[in-house]
């Protein structure tokens, strides 16, 4: 049991910059006391005293604000930073090394008995807000980005942002360890458009240079008008404001200007 609660501690210590004595790491995180209120109502709920084990775990969600149900499977060195509002249903399963921030839901999509709800292997990082629903495994060492919302199966040592959840397989290796570097996000979205960008001025500069006799326009200088459905398509010259070139983002930063913002 020692040995458990020291474990415990030195996972905080690892993972929270913030935690500065023991003394405060006992009595000020409430991720440490939902873990072991969790231990004692997983003990109730495997000694078949079920309704017990759920008062357990409801009073500790009404101090906390954390809600684990008795039946969750929580390997060693588990982390829950901050924790308000972090909910983990019946059938999930969590490996070692795990951390979760504010805001995580592992849940359910199906009303059928069984499993149901993610399993987390080993060394998971799941950022604040996201949303794990399913029966689905999330691989060893990956990162689940903030408020993401992960629907599929995810292989190990991957990154997952965006809604819904985008899989992104790293390129360097982080299975020995949790990944808790947030910042490094990829924005496929924003990488995809800018591509595109590229490659449409890529593809209109050579239709330029080859069709000599029938140059295509140029959008700074005309604009295409559509009338009503079966009337002709007239092209005339550049409304003011009504049409603006769209630019690439500047080191990952978009021009306001460009979505009248």
């Amino acid at each position: 049991m020692l040995n458990t609660i020291r474990e415990d501690i030195r996972a905080i210590y690892s993972r929270d910059p913030a935690a500065r004595s023991t003394w405060e790491v006992l009595f000020a995180y409430p991720g440490l006391h939902a873990l072991w209120s969790h231990r004692f109502s997983n003990w109730l709920w495997r000694h078949h005293l079920k309704t017990f084990a759920r008062w357990t775990s409801h009073m500790t969600r009404f101090f906390t604000g954390i809600e684990i149900h008795p039946a969750a499977k929580i390997g060693t060195g588990f982390f829950i930073d901050h924790g308000m509002g972090v909910v983990i249903g019946e059938t999930a399963e969590i490996g070692h090394n795990v951390t979760l921030y504010h805001g995580v839901t592992l849940g359910g999509v199906s009303l059928e008995k069984g499993k149901r709800h993610p399993t987390l292997e080993d060394n998971v990082v799941v950022g604040a807000g996201a949303k794990i629903l399913g029966a689905i495994t999330i691989g060893t060492g990956s990162r689940i980005g903030a408020n993401a919302v992960v629907v599929r199966d995810v292989p190990p040592d991957s990154v997952v942002v965006g809604v819904p959840g985008q899989i992104v397989k790293r390129s360097i290796s982080h299975l020995e360890s949790p990944d808790l570097e947030h910042g490094r996000l990829p924005d496929m979205i924003g990488e995809t458009v800018t591509q595109l960008m590229r490659r449409l001025e890529t593809v209109e500069k050579s239709l330029n240079i080859h069709m000599v006799d029938h140059p295509v326009l140029d959008l700074d200088e005309y604009v295409t008008e559509f009338a009503a459905p079966g009337n002709t398509v007239s092209i005339g010259k550049r409304k003011s404001g009504s049409i603006h070139e769209v630019h690439a983002p500047d080191k990952g930063i978009w021009h306001g200007e460009d979505f009248m913002i």
